[in-house]
């Protein structure tokens, strides 16, 4: 039996989560809400986060805008996301919400921008 514990993020109460598998079974304890029992679920058995850095302004007041995929990707995935955002120059204007890159990754998720950036002079 394989056991892990985890710290809940899927409200603010934090609860402390112990998972317990065995083979196809899984048993959460611990979570005060079911957001909680799906939170552990998700966790130990497809993990995904939201990205978050930054790219290169070409033109811009400022030399960088920060940037985050839109929707959460495979954990593993990370490190290839990453790569391809630091390849990435924009030009300005930037605003919030642009599509920075379409399929990041082969993800299928976008990376958008989540700072305004104006032109330069």
């Amino acid at each position: 039996m394989e056991i892990r514990e985890l710290t809940c993020i899927g409200c603010p109460l934090g609860c402390a989560l112990t998972v317990r598998m065995e083979g196809e079974q899984i048993e959460v304890s611990g979570n005060t809400c079911k957001r909680g029992d799906d939170y552990a679920r998700k966790e130990v058995l497809s993990p995904t986060r939201i990205v978050t850095s930054t790219v290169r302004v070409k033109g811009g007041r400022i030399a960088m805008a920060s940037v985050k995929t839109k929707t959460d990707i495979p954990k593993d995935k990370i490190f290839a996301v990453m790569d391809e955002i630091r390849q990435v120059t924009v030009t300005a204007p930037v605003s919030i919400g642009d599509v920075v890159i379409e399929n990041c990754a082969g993800t299928g998720v976008a990376v958008v921008a989540t700072k305004d950036v104006a032109a330069a002079g």
